[in-house]
């Protein structure tokens, strides 16, 4: 069966090491190296990217059908909201009390079913020239959050402009921007003591531990240096001190630290990954970074948890995919709602756009044998939720036809998505690039913003 051959997304632990600071990794002073490049000014905009690992289904979530055909609707009952008409999953009751602060795309859709490609045009734009089987493939292009790092460089409050929590996306890479435009990844911000590579946030109360910290950055950098005949490890000296500016910035550390919120906030958005990871997500962006990705992978480690790749034996695991989406969707509700009315709340709602979204959704008829019910890749229709930023909230754009197969109304694809963000951004999306054969690359070169929301 084809969900047997699908080696699913990488696994949460997997994606944690990805992000490891490392020999040769991307440092501080490498994402600082993309101030020297900055081609536009500074807008006080920010995007938090809810990146759904695996491909979400739209019938579990936002889209259910529940009077289609038994073998094709919703496995879950449908749920109003405040908004009429604006019919929700009913694990997602928190949501469904602000649905007013954010609208649906129903209608995305593109034709590539493979986990790493899939994901790779909906963050790029860009089709991979060779599609990849094996969920392993690689960028050719950036990402969104590269290239505004590329075009925004770092601002004077000195957050870095693109942040992946816990770690960047494994299918992207900044590629012919340079590596200094990757993300910042911080790690998992729901451990105990969490501090981001790099960081302390005990920085400006005692001068001996800066300077260890100087004294042991330099004895990293000649190790780096012998390691590497070629000098290609070696930093700029004015990149580094740029880096160790930063981290002496009890202003810089500060926007990392999560225990300056209070306890009962933390509680509201949840102790995990997810909720932790949107927390500080907000703070984030808040400060000033300009794109703040989370991949929403699995809320906490445990036999019970799998991502959202939910076709028979996910993870390896017999059984109904509805049990395990009991667990995981009620981590979700709490994390997204805490953020959304968190960003509301704060009168942030101008500066800060929320972008929930997978590489594609979930085939409409159910999936049944031995092992188990689920549901297979599906990308020609997928559900994309989007908050704030100033754009028209609370409505449901496009529509699918009665068994969520394809659009029916008002069809987007990541294109669109992207020229949305970007236009937010304040991003041309005509910009060129030269891409390594020496050719001009426009960042989109296709997709236009979604009439509807702007």
């Amino acid at each position: 069966m084809p969900s047997a051959r699908c080696p699913g997304p990488m696994t949460r632990r997997d994606f944690l090491q990805v992000g490891t600071l490392a020999l040769g990794g991307l440092t501080l002073a490498d994402v600082v190296a993309g101030r020297a490049a900055a081609g536009q000014s500074n807008r006080d905009t920010s995007v938090i990217l809810l990146y759904l690992h695996g491909g979400p289904s739209q019938l579990e979530t936002y889209d259910l059908k529940p009077d289609a055909p038994i073998e094709y609707r919703s496995v879950f009952e449908s749920i109003a909201t405040n908004v009429p008409g604006m019919d929700i999953c009913e694990l997602f009751p928190l949501q469904a009390k602000l649905a007013d602060k954010f609208s649906l795309v129903r209608s995305l859709n593109h034709d590539v079913g493979i986990h790493s490609d899939g994901g790779i045009i909906v963050l790029t734009g860009k089709r991979p020239s060779v599609l990849d089987p094996t969920s392993q493939s690689k960028s050719e292009h950036p990402d969104l959050g590269s290239i505004t790092s590329k075009l925004r460089g770092i601002d004077e409050r000195g957050i870095p402009p693109y942040v992946a929590i816990p770690g960047q996306m494994y299918m992207t890479r900044p590629t012919y921007l340079g590596r200094h435009h990757a993300a910042y990844d911080v790690g998992d911000p729901s451990v105990e003591k969490f501090t981001p590579p790099g960081f302390s946030f005990s920085v400006g109360k005692d001068p001996k531990l800066l300077e260890d910290r100087r004294s042991l950055l330099a004895s990293f950098d000649r190790f780096r240096r012998d390691a590497d005949a070629s000098g290609q490890l070696a930093a700029n000296d004015s990149f580094r001190e740029q880096a160790f500016q930063l981290l002496a910035n009890p202003g810089t550390a500060a926007a990392f630290d999560l225990s300056r919120e209070s306890d009962s906030l933390r509680d509201r958005y949840g102790r995990n990954l997810w909720g932790q990871g949107c927390l500080l997500a907000r703070r984030l962006a808040e400060a000033g970074a300009g794109v703040i990705s989370l991949s929403i992978n699995t809320p906490k480690n445990g036999p019970e948890f799998t991502n959202w790749d939910d076709h028979i034996l996910n993870a390896g695991r017999p059984g109904h995919f509805a049990g395990f989406m009991r667990v995981r969707l009620p981590y979700m509700d709490q994390a997204l709602s805490a953020l959304i009315d968190d960003v509301f709340t704060k009168n942030l709602d101008q500066k800060i756009l929320i972008v929930v979204m997978g590489e594609f959704g979930r085939t409409p008829r159910l999936s049944k044998n031995a092992s188990g019910v689920g549901r297979d890749h599906w990308p020609q229709a997928y559900t994309a939720l989007v908050s704030g930023g100033g754009l028209r909230m609370g409505q449901v754009v496009g529509a699918t036809n009665s068994k969520a197969e394809y659009p029916t109304e008002r069809p987007y694809t990541p294109q669109d998505m992207l020229a949305t963000i970007y236009r937010y951004l304040g991003i041309d999306t005509q910009h060129t690039f030269i891409d390594h054969s020496g050719r001009p690359t426009p960042i989109l070169g296709e997709g236009t913003p979604i009439r509807e929301l702007v």
